[in-house]
């Protein structure tokens, strides 16, 4: 069938799930609890064979979609490059994907400010109400809000996200902010440096409004901390004392943990990657959460994206896994809604849990110890080949 249907979450996930099922001939409005528009959210974005797919499936416009980078370069402590895998691949910004897709989303059709409070099924449909007292009443109901996910909390109250045990640190730097001889050494590859315990993968992606001009792009730096539960705690705590559940917003970070980070980094990275870190804006962090729901459906509503599972960054594969939901969902609930949402659970369950393991396994690589060697120098990680090999990489 081809009705209406209601899109929780309008992030990118909510986005390509409205976009697909428009696509098919839903009427499809979308629900984002922010109320303000999210441009300008996130950094870097690594892109998969299949998630240009989707774009192109969902009519969205790919051309001068990022930057190009032809390595993975392995760096060591002192900065030199020893190992180099030929691999190409576009790694593009949060802001140029979220861009592309809410194109395809009429204004009239796209809403913030509406935090879902409850919903209620019954045989004819869902009827979605809001905090403001609004309410949608649709033949389809699509929760593809996030991890922290209102409708999941409702349709799967035991599914809880589980803390991984490390966070990861983001920031962007300027091209042209980067000294001439660090921006020849790290610029234009996929840089990684793996010593025992923690983890860095950074590579460039365009400049702001999608500037891809040489000079005026950035450079996305992603590093892999471990932070105890007690820690995690703390550095969740902003000035005032109040302690964040989940995670903290990026500006509420306090002062001492940026830091703590800027002194491990001083003792642990390489100098190419502490002059992207010193050259950066202000870094933030997000907590590492696990979490697989064990459906994606029940009756007439659906999870997509992170509302239905969260794989570990590491895989690379967020966007590709919620463009893939998005497919699945619209091509499933074309036939009887209800069956066909239970062949989506049952499609897109397996495939998640692929990637949701992947992560898993390249966090347990991290943390191993080397047999022989200095386990701080990053030569010596047991697992480097597959690390290399399987970081962000969409092969299943």
């Amino acid at each position: 069938m081809a009705g209406t249907a209601a899109v929780i979450g309008g992030s990118i996930g909510g986005l390509f799930a409205a976009a697909a099922l428009r696509r098919a001939g839903w009427r499809v409005q979308v629900f984002e609890r922010v109320g303000v528009p999210l441009s300008g959210r996130g950094a870097g974005i690594v892109t998969h064979r299949h998630l240009l797919d989707a774009l192109a499936q969902v009519g969205a416009d790919t051309s001068d979609l990022g930057v190009q980078v032809d390595d993975r370069v392995v760096f060591d402590h002192a900065g030199s490059h020893f190992h180099t895998l030929p691999y190409r691949q576009i790694v593009t910004s949060w802001d140029r994907m979220y861009q592309t897709l809410r194109r395809l989303i009429p204004d009239e059709d796209y809403h913030l400010g509406e935090m879902l409070a409850e919903f209620a099924e019954d045989d004819d449909g869902v009827t979605a109400r809001f905090e403001s007292g609004r309410e949608a009443r649709v033949d389809l109901l699509v929760g593809a809000d996030g991890f922290r996910s209102a409708v999941r909390a409702q349709m799967l109250p035991d599914v809880q996200p589980a803390y991984a045990g490390y966070v990861v640190w983001r920031a962007l730097a300027l091209e042209a902010d980067l000294s001439p001889e660090m921006r020849d050494r790290i610029f234009d590859v996929f840089g990684m440096f793996m010593p025992q315990g923690t983890q860095i993968v950074g590579y460039p992606i365009a400049g702001e409004n999608n500037d891809l001009r040489p000079g005026h792009r950035r450079y996305n730096f992603v590093w892999y901390v471990p932070a105890p539960d007690a820690d995690l705690d703390d550095m969740l705590t902003d000035d005032s004392g109040q302690t964040h559940a989940i995670s903290i917003p990026p500006p509420l970070v306090r002062d001492e943990v940026l830091a703590r980070v800027e002194e491990m980094a001083a003792r642990v990275l390489p100098d190419v990657f502490r002059h992207i870190l010193d050259n950066s804006e202000r870094p933030f962090f997000t907590p590492i959460y696990d979490h697989l729901s064990p459906t994606f459906a029940r009756g007439r509503v659906a999870l997509s994206g992170d509302a239905a599972c969260v794989a570990r960054p590491h895989v690379g594969m967020g966007v590709t896994k919620a463009a893939q939901d998005a497919l699945a969902l619209a091509r499933h609930a074309a036939g009887e809604l209800v069956t066909g949402l239970q062949a989506y659970s049952a499609e897109r369950v397996p495939l998640s849990r692929a990637a949701y393991e992947r992560s898993q396994m390249l966090g347990r690589h991290m943390m191993q110890a080397p047999e022989t060697g200095d386990p701080t120098d990053g030569r010596n990680n047991p697992n480097m080949e597959e690390i290399i090999r399987l970081t962000a990489v969409a092969d299943f």
